[in-house]
């Protein structure tokens, strides 16, 4: 009774699905198309519009919507990109979507163990919360100063030390960030990169599956086919510790693991911000930890 729902879900996360959310953000007058009066049947720009701009025909690029084509050429993807204005992101997830639609059988990267090195340089850090997430966000290594600011996962089953599962199904890390909503996005945006590379690994279809079923603030952000991999930027924390917290994060894809990715975080000196992670850091993990699952 399920697999029908199953098939048009993993339909609709393939490549027809991106392009049409990619046309469905677009009005003909933005891409240089005269705007018509006539009542449009979907939003944004039609096929034959996308096709008249890409120079392909309307045949071929219903054939791909439709999972359909074969051997799309790098010159195809180039100008369906150009003409849907996609970011460098945006492009690359069309291109893993095109080459990887009919690839079954790969097996998705195993959850290797972070090395004893980086293991030890994470603990080197002391002043900065510092993390490594691997394949599907998953946490795979952290220091002290991110289990005070974050709790510590210690506690947490390995399989839930992930961090779709915690910003969507934790009260506890939803109430953390003051910027969920960005937070939120930004982390479903790199599923979705992820998601993109390989379209059959069982385990992360698992964790859409979970996460859609239990949240419908996920459920929302993942129709949007939005991806993104946001490699630096602020976060806003509200800790029940520390008070408010504005922190800088640097994003690092590890050189010899690429599925692996260093996350430090830092505040200027003399900031607040710094006095509170000091603070933070004074009162230990255990406080931290207790404090997060009890906010005042």
């Amino acid at each position: 009774m399920d697999e029908p729902a199953e098939t048009e879900r993993a339909a609709d996360d393939g490549i027809g699905g991106f392009l049409r959310s990619r046309r469905a953000r677009l009005r003909p007058e933005d891409v240089g198309l005269p705007a018509t009066g006539r009542y449009r049947r979907v939003p944004g720009l039609r096929r034959e519009e996308l096709a008249q701009l890409a120079g392909v025909s309307v045949a071929y690029l219903t054939r791909l919507e439709q999972d359909r084509g074969d051997n799309v050429s790098d010159e195809v993807l180039d100008a369906i990109a150009r003409a849907l204005r996609l970011t460098a992101n945006e492009r690359a997830h069309l291109v893993h979507l095109a080459r990887n639609r009919h690839r079954k059988g790969t097996a998705p990267p195993e959850q290797r163990q972070v090395r004893a090195a980086l293991q030890g340089m994470l603990a080197a850090m002391e002043d900065v919360p510092a993390y490594i997430t691997g394949w599907r966000s998953d946490i795979l290594a952290w220091n002290r100063m991110a289990a005070a600011l974050f709790g510590d996962w210690d506690g947490t089953p390995p399989q839930k030390r992930n961090w779709i599962r915690l910003l969507f199904l934790s009260p506890d890390h939803r109430r953390l960030f003051a910027d969920w909503e960005a937070r939120a996005a930004e982390a479903v945006g790199a599923l979705r990169l992820d998601a993109g590379q390989r379209l059959d690994d069982p385990e992360l279809a698992a964790l859409v599956d979970e996460v859609s079923a239990r949240s419908p603030e996920f459920r929302r952000l993942w129709a949007t086919h939005d991806v993104k991999e946001k490699s630096h930027g602020t976060r806003r924390l509200h800790h029940p510790v520390a008070g408010d917290l504005e922190l800088s994060f640097e994003s690092f894809r590890l050189p010899d693991d690429s599925e692996q990715c260093l996350t430090v975080y830092h505040a200027p000196p003399g900031s607040a911000t710094v006095e509170n992670l000091r603070l933070l850091a004074s009162w230990g993990t255990d406080a931290a930890r207790d404090a997060l699952r009890h906010p005042r």
